[in-house]
């Protein structure tokens, strides 16, 4: 009757009442519509008024399940509560009929400064002082529900007769546990505690880790405006800050409140349907991997939970040589390692960060994961490993040879890899033969033919090392490893440099490709190393070399020294600069004072035609020392010939 009598109103008399129903949850539940039945009729029966409908849930009447249980329902009735993309619509109210349902959301901190400021006043002024507003607002994430507790703290504690100051809001409010579950099913809470245990989650992750056997309560519980969505990342939804730490932290006083043994429990179930889900997923979904890793690591150090899947995943995560962050950002090097989650999450920061650390660094941070004994035989190995290739990077080689035979004796997973590296050390040492014959068995595990590639070129062939790491990057694409691949393709890059200028643009440019989303530190200094050789002979590249030299000093890699000081050689070789080049040779006698690399001074003086000084030691080459020499000096007077002012 009042909507017929407003609509008999005369222009000039016409009024547009405006109907405030807040709180709506307090209708009922969502199983009983008695109430709500009735509330609906009304509104439906007065569209000549605005109806502005508050509550911490979605108003659900356009849905089409609920026919039957209200009089109208569905798109067509209400077609501006009808959900799209998202349960709501995050943006100003709209002038049109459509996407009449906004998400309040959380205040900007400039918003809650000014809630709080005008929430409690005295004489025009805010009774909250700057401080307090400042810590209120740090700590409320934007809730409006942990504003209003905070000013119900702020006037209780004035009760008192004390002032109150910015620890007194130093902490959660269990009340903020109370009210966020009020109007929820127990499926809906059970749910809401255990996804509190997960940085993000989809729907069958949230079921599994709640122990339900359907995926409903979690269903109806991502419509709560305290789930944030993100369509675009690996898992949709997660739940507000304050209000997953807050169900973490803080006393619960609820009836059906869990005990220590109900989170544990909880634990292990997102942590085993977490290892669950990587397993149901592709062997090359690296997204699927590192999330459920980070998310897996934390709950096992939280709750000191086995290693079991995640042997498998740090496996896998090494694979390919990528290495995304692992650890949370800003924890750097943990100190104290109390878990055996602690040392694998060290472990994989020790070898992540080492593309931008100093290698001594990443020795020591190894050498502490190894020390404390916590991890298995297996990932014992895995730090074993690298840290004797950190070693050879820092010019170790003693250590870095025991470390690699140790993990060759021990038969592991990466035994091929180790052999590798004892391969590469009798490289490093002069002995051809014996890193060649080794070469011939290790097999794509062993990556075979960089190994082989990197003796090639060492003996004036660089267009047979180029061949060859063409067929180490062919196998890494085949194997899916793009690491791999970006290293064979650098190393190619390099190789050509030395007979082909133009070509080496190509391959320098397809290495940059490959490495635009590894983080690969080493390999992308030798596709600069590559750029020098391509431009040996042109003027201006002195910059360009000390700035390389300093990179490689901070870095730490202190055995890529030498072969930048070759680069540096055959550039003045080409330019017939004997000065420079005497220069050059005394550097790296001394950097390769302990052995390896000392062929690097033979090289050198083949490029330029000198001849070798008396007390040197000769390495064991592959051919003979004059077919060798032959070979570097004709590489370097061909490249004279390419100069544009070469008479």
């Amino acid at each position: 009757m009042l909507a017929w009598e407003i609509a008999r109103l005369p222009g000039r008399k016409h009024v547009t009442p405006v109907i405030l129903l807040d709180t709506f949850e307090d209708v009922g539940d969502r199983t009983r519509r008695d109430l709500e039945r009735l509330i609906q009729r009304v509104v439906w029966l007065m569209p000549n008024a605005l109806w502005v409908i508050t509550g911490r849930g979605r108003l659900q009447w356009a849905d089409e399940g609920l026919q039957g249980q209200l009089d109208f329902t569905g798109p067509q009735a209400w077609p501006g509560l009808a959900i799209t993309d998202t349960p709501y619509t995050r943006t100003p109210l709209p002038t049109t009929s459509s996407g009449r349902q906004i998400l309040v959301g959380d205040f900007a901190p400039e918003d809650c400064d000014d809630y709080l400021a005008r929430r409690l006043s005295r004489d025009g002024q805010p009774l909250i002082t700057d401080d307090l507003r400042a810590v209120i607002t740090s700590r409320s994430h934007g809730l409006p529900l942990y504003l209003d507790l905070s000013v119900m703290r702020f006037l209780e504690i004035r009760r008192t007769g004390r002032t109150p100051t910015p620890g007194d809001f130093d902490h959660d409010f269990p009340a903020l546990i109370s009210r966020t579950l009020a109007d929820l099913t127990p499926d809906e809470r059970h749910v809401l505690r255990s996804v509190s245990l997960l940085d993000a989650f989809d729907l069958p992750l949230a079921t599994r880790t709640a122990g339900l056997a359907h995926e409903a309560p979690a269903m109806r519980l991502i419509e709560r405006p305290f789930i944030r969505d993100n369509p675009f990342g690996l898992w949709p939804y997660h739940l507000h800050t304050l209000i997953r730490s807050t169900i973490r932290g803080a006393d619960d006083h609820t009836d059906d409140r869990w005990s220590p043994a109900d989170w544990q429990r909880a634990a292990e179930r997102a942590f085993h349907a977490l290892g669950q889900q990587w397993h149901d997923g592709s062997d090359r979904d690296r997204l699927l991997l590192v999330g459920c890793l980070r998310q897996g690591l934390r709950l096992a150090d939280d709750r000191h939970l086995e290693l079991g899947w995640l042997t498998d995943a740090a496996w896998a995560y090494i694979s390919d040589s990528v290495w995304e962050p692992i650890a949370p950002p800003g924890t750097g090097a943990r100190t104290g390692l109390d878990t055996a989650a602690d040392a694998l999450v060290e472990l994989l920061s020790a070898l992540t960060r080492r593309q931008h650390e100093h290698r001594a660094r990443t020795v020591a941070r190894l050498t502490a994961v190894l020390d404390t004994r916590l991890l298995p035989a297996e990932l014992d190995e895995m730090a074993l490993y690298y840290r004797a290739k950190a070693y050879r990077d820092t010019g170790h080689s003693q250590e870095s040879r025991r470390g690699y035979q140790q993990v060759a004796d021990g038969n592991g997973r990466l035994a091929p890899a180790a052999q590798r590296g004892l391969a590469q050390a009798a490289r490093l040492a002069g002995d051809f033969p014996t890193a060649h014959a080794a070469a011939q068995t290790l097999g794509w595990e062993g990556r075979h033919q960089r190994v082989l590639g990197d003796l090639l070129w060492l003996q004036g062939e660089p267009e047979h090392a180029a061949a060859t790491y063409l067929a180490g990057r062919t196998e890494a694409e085949q194997h899916a490893t793009t690491g791999e691949a970006a290293h064979n393709q650098a190393l190619r890059a390099l190789a050509v440099a030395f007979y082909d200028p133009h070509q080496a643009d190509e391959e320098i440019d397809l290495a940059h490709q490959l490495l635009a989303s590894l983080d690969l530190r080493a390999t992308t200094i030798n596709a600069a190393i590559a750029a020098l050789i391509r431009d040996a002979g042109n003027p201006d590249l002195d910059d360009r070399i000390h700035t390389l030299r300093t990179e490689l000093d901070i870095a730490g890699l202190t055995s890529m020294t030498p072969t930048l000081e070759l680069a540096t050689a055959f550039h003045q070789a080409v330019l017939d600069d004997h000065d420079a080049l005497t220069a050059t040779l005394a550097r790296l006698r001394e950097q390769t004072q302990n052995g390896d690399y000392a062929y690097y001074i033979d090289i050198a003086s083949f490029m330029a035609g000198l001849p070798l000084p008396h007390d040197h030691t000769a390495p064991h080459w592959l051919d003979s020392e004059q077919a060798t020499r032959t070979r570097w000096r004709t590489l370097v007077t061909a490249r004279r010939h390419r100069l544009p002012n070469h008479q």
